[in-house]
């Protein structure tokens, strides 16, 4: 008959035989050949021979290292050794402990001379006569004490019972992943049955009653499930009122429900041991009294039976009564149980004698949503992926319930204070405490993740040498934090020109994109100016809401390095309320059904955040050509008149003297001046998120320029300026011709350029650049200098490499657009910083400033 191992689907299961019982052949038929790990295989790793006992420690060594990560990543793990030893089998065990596993021992129990003779037949194993008695004597010593040292244990006796045994794996209990949901997460109620009733019903549900009238379970029509956090009873008028409504919904399949720490106390009271009767167990202990013994018996039953957490949707929410740190997530032990039912303390009590709860949350950085109670709070609130729904409905709050997975924050608040709190509601801290401190970006969150995980490119890796030069931007220059959202990328040239005279032209551009298979691209005219980012609030009630700023502050406009644009606060409050102005003019707020905006944008003069760089190098460049050429032309022209021949290097000093007046010429045109606001001119040319949308990627490039013109159009004040673009058909010669054309005019009137844009679908892979930069002629003076236009200096030019500046422009947007992403979907302030981060850390690699 066979035999049936059940065993846990995650955890530790540990062979135990002696050489010869078959282990190996037992591993291979019933384990993946990933799921084992064999000490014979460990010893052939470290030794190149697995028959060398003198590599055993080393092998082991491995061994052990092996199935920690295994445990860590929450795979099954079977371990192939004798382990008759009982130390051998307690160190296993101890790994297990650590990593809150399951495990199991499988004990093949075969007779001395099976072994014996299975071992003299493999020619490469050579065990001297005495090993196999031994190791059989050490088993039947360690064989009482293996129920003590794992959870489960199996003998198989006899090569029959060995060859029949089957395997069957078991879920742990917590596991409710198939469970998709739509759930109703409801916080604690604390014996509040009517409260619970009220809010059943603003959900949607149908309350069933008993032949007395009491209510006895609730269903769902449109099949969503209660869940419960736990702490259903003590302290409230009635605790059994609320067990048989939310038993008969457990009963019914309509809810499921985890064990608080009220109901574990509860309990233990109920059978009798030795507890403080307090924090609202009286209560519940005499409420229950009146009850018949045949409610409070299976009150105590279901109670009893809860679980510490749940584990669903596929993983992707975890219910726990004091939430649960990442690492715990799906586990099983006593310590799991313990800050699943009570959080962790940090060993200290407050003001009002209670003690002090370590912020967990603070630090949580899981896929999962935490939803959890325990600790009542003024509101319930996001952070970092977790909400706490306990309201305090007993203190005179609310019963609040989470709707998963919609995110929606129900509540219903208190009919009365039913019980006094030790500390009042408003005194606790709200869930937002400290969140300052929770959106913080740990330099771990990048480096020891490799990278960050992007949308468009996958994991994007960042060096730990241009991490640290971002760590120092970013702490000690930066905008208050949690304004900076996101920051833009920087973009490649257009591929080089082949062109007489030029480095850059429009040909290359659009050549590129077309054979990307694009149809259609966006021309947008390149301002030249400062790229400033503008995040905006409508009022100081969004600023609060959505930032959690609270300092009168509405906003910021920033650097492409995130540092403040203006040192002047009231200059940035002032750009700020003419924006906000402009985008309540258009009807934006509306129309994008937002209360914030974040902007890119062209900040200009460029003198107005370069002046100290135009005069340091450009401006004493064009002094210094100014004084010495002329000079130069004059003693050459001495020079001549006596008769020597110098025509060649007095012709040379006078292209040089023509070029340096046209260097000055290129960036005198950015320059001019301005006083406070006057002067300044912000030109808008994309919406880069709103609440609850990263219009950047919602929206093609065509919307983008039409939102700007309208900005500007709204803008009553002169300070924003329109940018101007054109649409170009790539299969059309007279469109490419007349934005050639356009292009032209531009930059010989003193324009910078323009930046090509995808227009329409992108390819199914979407490697293509997001945009790329066509410089006018007189511009790249600015850039490479007075001469570069002379034939030597442009052929010397034409071998420039552009595969890293693409590839950096290609990993800063997928960061950029992972930030925005982040920050409509309402992300922990960390998670928008991950990306934000990663860009500016990666500003820091090697690739010509030029391009």
């Amino acid at each position: 008959m066979s035999r049936e191992l059940r065993l846990p689907e995650m955890g530790l299961v540990v062979l135990v035989g002696v050489s010869g019982s078959g282990k190996s052949h037992f591993a291979r038929r019933h384990f993946a050949p990933t799921q084992v790990v064999s000490s014979d295989y460990c010893r052939a790793v470290v030794a190149d021979d697995e028959n060398d006992q003198s590599a055993t420690g080393d092998a082991f060594d491995l061994l052990h290292y092996i199935v920690r990560k295994r445990l860590r990543r929450g795979l099954l793990t079977v371990v192939d050794a004798t382990n008759v030893q009982p130390r051998s089998r307690q160190a296993l065990a101890r790994i297990a402990k650590e990593h809150d596993v399951l495990s199991a021992a499988i004990v093949l129990d075969v007779p001395e001379h099976v072994a014996a003779e299975r071992t003299r037949a493999r020619p490469d194993r050579d065990l001297p006569d005495h090993v196999i008695p031994r190791q059989r004597r050490e088993l039947r010593r360690g064989m009482r004490e293996l129920h003590r040292e794992f959870k489960r244990v199996h003998v198989l006796e006899g090569v029959e019972e060995i060859d029949a045994a089957t395997v069957v794996y078991e879920k742990a209990w917590n596991d409710k992943r198939e469970l998709t949901g739509p759930f109703d997460v409801i916080g604690d109620v604390h014996g509040c049955r009517a409260e619970l009733e009220d809010l059943l019903r603003d959900l949607g549900y149908e309350i069933g009653h008993d032949a007395l009238g009491r209510p006895v379970g609730a269903t769902h029509p449109g099949g969503r499930t209660a869940v419960f956090v736990g702490d259903l009873v003590d302290r409230g008028p009635d605790t059994p009122g609320v067990l048989r409504l939310v038993m008969g919904m457990v009963r019914d399949g309509d809810a499921l429900c985890v064990s608080g720490n009220h109901e574990n106390k509860l309990v233990r009271a109920l059978r009798g041991r030795k507890v403080r009767v307090a924090h609202g167990l009286a209560e519940s202990l005499e409420q229950l009294a009146a009850e018949p013994e045949g409610f409070r018996a299976e009150a105590m039953a279901f109670m009893d039976g809860l679980i510490s957490h749940y584990m669903l949707d596929g993983g992707n929410l975890v219910v726990a009564h004091a939430g649960l740190k990442e690492e715990y997530h799906g586990r099983a032990s006593g310590r799991v149980r313990s800050f699943a039912l009570y959080g962790d303390t940090t060993g200290e009590t407050d003001e009002y004698g209670l003690p002090v709860r370590y912020p967990w949350a603070r630090d949580y950085r899981g896929g999962a949503l935490v939803v959890y109670g325990h600790t009542p709070v003024p509101r319930a609130e996001f952070i970092n992926n977790t909400i706490c729904l306990d309201t305090g409905v007993v203190f005179g709050g609310k019963l609040t319930a989470l709707r998963y997975p919609e995110r929606e924050i129900v509540s219903t608040p208190a009919r009365r204070v039913w019980y006094e709190p030790v500390r009042p509601l408003e005194a606790r801290p709200a869930a937002g405490d400290g969140r300052r401190a929770s959106g913080v970006l740990k330099f771990a969150d990048v480096m020891e993740v490799g990278g960050v995980e992007t949308r468009l490119m996958g994991r994007v890796s960042v060096r730990e040498e241009n991490a640290l030069a971002a760590l120092e931007v970013m702490s000690r220059f930066a905008v208050d934090p949690r304004w900076l959202v996101y920051l833009p990328p920087t973009m490649a040239p257009a591929a080089t020109s082949a062109l007489p005279g030029y480095l850059e032209h429009p040909a290359e551009a659009l050549e590129d994109y077309r054979k990307a298979g694009l149809s259609r691209v966006v021309c947008q005219e390149k301002h030249m100016g400062s790229r400033a980012v503008v995040v905006v609030a409508r009022d100081a009630g969004v600023a609060a809401g959505r930032f959690d700023v609270t300092d009168g502050s509405l906003g910021a406009v920033y650097t492409r390095t995130g540092r403040a644009f203006f040192r002047d606060p009231a200059l940035t409050a002032a750009v700020l309320d003419r924006v906000r102005a402009a985008v309540g003019a258009a009807g934006l707020w509306e129309e994008l059904d937002t209360g914030w905006l974040a902007l890119d944008t062209e900040l200009l003069p460029w003198s107005a955040k370069a002046m100290d760089l135009i005069r340091t190098q450009y401006a004493a460049t064009g002094a210094a050509a100014r004084a010495a050429l002329p000079a130069a032309s004059a003693a050459l022209a001495g020079a001549a008149a006596r008769g020597l021949d110098v025509a060649g290097l007095r012709e040379r000093v006078d292209r040089r003297a023509a070029n340096a007046a046209l260097f000055r010429d290129a960036y005198a045109r950015y320059c001019w001046e301005v006083d406070g606001l006057d002067g300044i001119r912000l030109a808008p040319f994309q919406v880069l998120a709103g609440q609850g949308t990263a219009w950047a990627a919602a929206r093609d490039h065509g919307w983008h320029m039409e939102i700007a013109g309208r900005l500007a159009g709204a803008d009553s004040s002169g300070l924003l300026q329109r940018t101007a673009f054109q649409v170009v058909d790539l299969a059309s010669p007279e469109s490419e011709k007349a934005v050639t054309g356009w292009w032209e005019e531009r930059t010989a009137a003193g324009g910078e350029g323009m930046v090509v844009k995808p227009l329409g679908p992108l390819p199914e892979d979407h490697k293509v650049q997001p945009g790329i930069k066509c410089r006018g002629r007189e511009y790249l003076r600015i850039i490479y200098g007075p001469d570069y236009t002379e034939p030597a200096n442009l052929d010397r030019l034409r071998g420039r490499s552009l595969g890293r500046k693409r590839s950096l422009a290609m990993r800063e947007h997928a960061l950029g657009a992972e930030a925005l992403d982040r920050l409509a979907a309402g992300e922990p302030l960390w998670r928008v910083h991950q990306a934000v981060f990663a860009v500016l850390a990666l500003e820091s690699e090697p690739v010509d400033p030029r391009l």
